[in-house]
């Protein structure tokens, strides 16, 4: 137990973000990071972690422009999210010197926003003692969908009446860093890694918190980066027959 003269140590926020061809929306993406970076308490440091996985526009170039040197852009040439994902956070450790139970991995996507207090609420579960979140998602624009996509969607994102959820978004997820690190971290899939690692982070006992409260809004496009991802979900819809 620490002894009540011992200064507690603070907390560090890294964020993960992959991109691939983000150009155009990583930047509404990034100002709403730094948002919320500039919420959190001065005590607690974070940092921000952009890697471009098989990009050919230019993502990397519009990320080391709004990071202004306050974080890092990697480029690499795998075209799996997970892959990226692991990368990206064991890039992030690296720079990360403290305890690795203070250390807060906040993973996002690059055509998401986040909102202001996206960090902060993350850092009042961690300080409740959860070790890993999974927050929910919003679409921003239905414009490339059929009129009744948006109703059918709305109906069908179930979130419970405590405001836990069933939904898990590499989006929207957050895990301690020695508890990310037991799970085994980031599996290099190509689609559903967010599924497989909230499941290993059960197994090995974490202590999990489905919080319709966190939220971000992503894109709402049709075709997504990876497959089977959550666009494809969103578009499924367009195949239903309108009542």
């Amino acid at each position: 137990m620490r002894l009540p003269t011992e200064p507690a140590i603070a907390w560090h926020f890294a964020v993960i973000i992959p991109a691939c061809n983000e150009e155009q929306l990583l930047p509404c993406c990034l100002r709403s990071v730094a948002t919320a970076q500039a919420q959190l308490p001065s005590e607690v440091t974070s940092d921000v972690i952009v890697i471009a996985d098989s990009s050919t526009d230019d993502t990397a170039k519009v990320a080391r422009d709004l990071l202004s040197g306050n974080g890092l852009v990697l480029e690499i040439d795998l075209a799996c999210v997970g892959a990226a994902r692991s990368l990206a956070v064991t890039e992030a450790l690296g720079r990360y010197t403290g305890p690795l139970s203070c250390c807060w991995i906040a993973n996002t996507d690059a055509d998401c926003e986040v909102s202001p207090t996206w960090l902060v609420d993350q850092l009042r579960i961690a300080q409740r003692g959860f070790e890993a979140v999974a927050g929910i998602v919003d679409v921003r624009d239905f414009s490339e969908h059929l009129f009744f996509v948006e109703e059918r969607f709305r109906k069908s994102y179930r979130i419970e009446p405590d405001g836990t959820h069933p939904h898990i978004h590499g989006a929207n997820l957050g895990v301690r860093a020695d508890v990310y690190q037991m799970a085994g971290g980031w599996s290099p899939l190509m689609t559903a890694e967010d599924h497989d690692l909230w499941r290993r982070l059960a197994d090995c006992g974490a202590r999990r918190l489905s919080d319709a409260s966190l939220q971000v809004i992503t894109s709402g496009r049709r075709v997504g980066r990876a497959p089977m991802g959550f666009a494809g979900a969103l578009a499924a819809h367009n195949e239903m027959v309108a009542a």
